[in-house]
């Protein structure tokens, strides 16, 4: 049995759990503070109620994939301020810092995945025509960056919890992270190019308030999420000593409200909303365009 009058800053992170506030002092644990508790359990609430909210939409919309990712996500978060919690009732556990380490840093990849298969729908929705690649080809090149994305910060997030030297898994969870906002910034891309193209053609100018809101949410989800992927970059660029790292309200705000905005913002940018169940399986006619909201009542296709 360890005597814990004799222990050092060395033993204060361990799979042992050798240390409690009754014994070490906070300024030993990684964060340095004692993590909100009002904070944390309004975080589980909303991703809950958010969860469920994309559950009721993805099956009255029949959007499967879409509604996987969201649930994923959600779910992923969940944990990870349930590993939060734990770290409020004693900062020096272990599980309750890799649980939250790993969760919350992949969980966003979930939705950046469910925001990749959107994109493939809404182009084969609206035009396919229109855009300089088939829509297919986003979801093999894409998904397979994001699930890359998911592999390298979940690996260097248990690879710094784990490991004697936490550098190397810091080094992995920001390559992840700078991976995903390399793709996230070349999906804006790709996909401001096909929507300049599409307004060119005209059809833009017959959006309802349907089809605005649509892209207003995902439009929205999207810089949400840069503005989290560049915050956790910089929070992890001098690893676990750093600065950013040990202060709780940025966290909160760039990883938290972030977040929550981004996957309520999803609600609205929902693929559902722009395509509907009875036309979900490809393009029509002019009246089933006006059924999806592109053209208002009264507004004929002259396209």
């Amino acid at each position: 049995m360890v005597n814990q009058t004799h222990l050092t800053p060395d033993d204060a992170f361990s799979s042992e759990n050798l240390c409690t506030l009754d014994v070490c002092p906070l300024s030993w644990t990684m964060y340095t503070y004692l993590p909100s508790l009002p904070a944390n359990i309004v975080f589980v609430v909303l991703f809950s109620l958010i969860g469920v909210a994309h559950g009721y939409l993805g099956y009255r919309w029949k959007s499967w994939g879409f509604m996987g990712g969201m649930i994923a996500g959600c779910a992923a978060e969940i944990l990870g301020y349930a590993g939060r919690i734990m770290l409020h009732s004693n900062p020096f556990s272990y599980e309750g810092f890799l649980i939250q380490i790993v969760c919350l840093t992949f969980a966003p990849v979930f939705y950046t995945a469910s925001i990749y298969i959107t994109l493939s729908k809404t182009i084969e929705f609206l035009d396919p025509s229109l855009s300089r690649i088939r829509p297919k080809f986003f979801y093999w090149f894409f998904i397979p960056f994001d699930l890359l994305c998911l592999i390298l910060q979940a690996l260097g997030g248990a690879m710094s919890a784990t490991g004697d030297d936490s550098h190397p898994g810091v080094d992995i969870s920001m390559a992840g992270l700078v991976l995903q906002v390399i793709v996230l910034v070349l999906f804006v891309i790709v996909f401001s190019d096909y929507m300049y193209r599409y307004w060119k053609s005209g059809h833009a100018a017959h959006f309802t308030w349907r089809v605005k809101t649509f892209f207003v949410g995902l439009t929205s989800a999207v810089i949400l999420l840069l503005i989290r992927c560049t915050y956790r970059v910089a929070e992890l660029k001098d690893g676990y000593d750093g600065e950013l790292f040990k202060e709780e309200v940025p966290f909160i705000i760039l990883e938290g409200v972030c977040i929550v905005l981004v996957a309520i913002a999803l609600c609205f940018g929902h693929p559902g909303i722009l395509i509907k169940p009875t036309t979900i399986e490809g393009r029509t006619s002019s009246s089933s365009k006006r059924e999806k909201g592109l053209y208002p009542a009264g507004v004929s296709d002259s396209n």
